[in-house]
Order: structure tokens, then sequence, then C-alpha cells
């Protein structure tokens, strides 16, 4: 899965979400994403909640396709 892929996926599931997604740096295969997500989605959600909504964003491509994705998530400036 290409990183516009999951930038996609994510963005299509997320209330006005920007996703930005690269691949991880360092001697990792192409599976190794990393991942700034924000949206207004967020806001009251702990870490944990956050990270979900990606994770329940990408489904089955987190064990299939994904084998790494460094997550970080915020809302949106105020």
């Amino acid at each position: 899965m290409t990183p516009e892929e999951v930038e996609a996926r994510i963005q299509g599931a997320l209330e006005s979400c920007e996703a930005t997604v690269e691949r991880a740096r360092g001697d990792h295969d192409d599976d190794h994403l990393r991942a700034t997500v924000i949206s207004p989605a967020f806001d009251g959600l702990s870490l944990v909640e956050q990270h979900q909504l990606v994770y329940d964003a990408l489904g089955d491509a987190m064990t299939t396709d994904i084998h790494a994705l460094e997550l970080t998530t915020r809302i949106p400036d105020a």
C-alpha cells in the first residue's frame, strides 16, 4: 500500500481530515510508514481513542499491508 493510498483511506474515513503519510526513514522495508493526522474528530478523545479511529479507517491493511505505522494525531488549531 502506497503512502498516497493510506492518506486517501484515512481522509475518506475521518471528518475534515488532513493526513500526511510517508515512508519511515531508516533501514525499514516499504511497509513501515509515518503518518500525521489532523482532524476535529479527535476533539475530546484520548490519544488511544484517536489512534484507534485511524486504525479503524485503515481496517485490514493494518495487518496485511502495513507492518508498522508511526502515528501522530491532533486536532486543528483554533
